[in-house]
């Protein structure tokens, strides 16, 4: 009887859709100018989206990617602060894929500038819907957080990395342990101990592949935290 109640509402939401459907076929019918009226609002539909994207969005798309590359250009130039101005020039300026993307270069430049601040209001700005991108812009944020003593905020960007970096191999432990490094600065050992228990039973060979005994550490957080 549980499957019956949903069964007969989308069966009595198509009868309605269906009613309404024949009902404007009717109207119509009877009324041959309804045809040609909604033809003409069907083709003013048609030509506002061809006119937004062939006239406004690609070109904008092009202008956008331009600048990008300029400021791309005088990155590898190594022209840092130059790169870093047409950046956030971009990323004022311009939205689209090169908008977003400017926002990310120059939270990285800013970051290297020791302008925490800055870098965190441009990577607040920022969005990505891939994984890795994602978890390490984050993960910036909080090395940002980290520099100005803003340890739980770190620690919320580390956590959010962690789960945007969906169970990487080779990411999610590197911000794992980056949280237990800030848990150990807010004197949490017992917190600190939890993250390396569980890198090494979620990642038992990231310890190995980087060159750290992360049984060690454990050992010293355990200890910290028993006295």
């Amino acid at each position: 009887m549980a499957n019956n109640k949903p069964q007969e509402e989308t069966r009595t939401s198509i009868d309605e859709v269906n009613d309404t459907l024949t009902g404007l076929g009717s109207k119509v019918q009877n009324n041959p100018e309804i045809i040609v009226w909604s033809c003409a609002g069907v083709a003013v539909i048609v030509a506002a989206i061809l006119i937004y994207v062939y006239a406004i969005r690609q070109p904008g798309q092009e202008a956008a990617n331009q600048a990008l590359g300029q400021a791309d250009i005088e990155l590898l130039m190594g022209n840092d602060s130059i790169a870093l101005a047409k950046y956030q020039q971009v990323a004022a300026n311009h939205g689209y894929d090169a908008g977003n993307l400017a926002n990310l270069n120059a939270a990285i430049l800013l970051y290297k500038d020791k302008k925490y601040e800055e870098a965190i209001k441009h990577l607040n700005s920022y969005s990505s819907s891939e994984n890795i991108i994602g978890a390490s812009a984050k993960s910036l944020e909080g090395d940002c957080y980290v520099n100005l003593n803003k340890y739980p905020e770190a620690i919320e960007c580390f956590k959010k990395a962690v789960k945007i970096s969906d169970n990487n191999p080779h990411y999610t432990p590197a911000f794992l342990l980056k949280e237990a490094t800030v848990y150990r600065e807010m004197k949490d050992y017992s917190a600190e101990a939890a993250i390396y228990e569980q890198i090494m039973k979620d990642y038992p060979n990231y310890g190995s592949e980087i060159g750290l005994d992360i049984q060690k550490y454990l050992e010293r957080a355990k200890d910290a935290a028993a006295k």
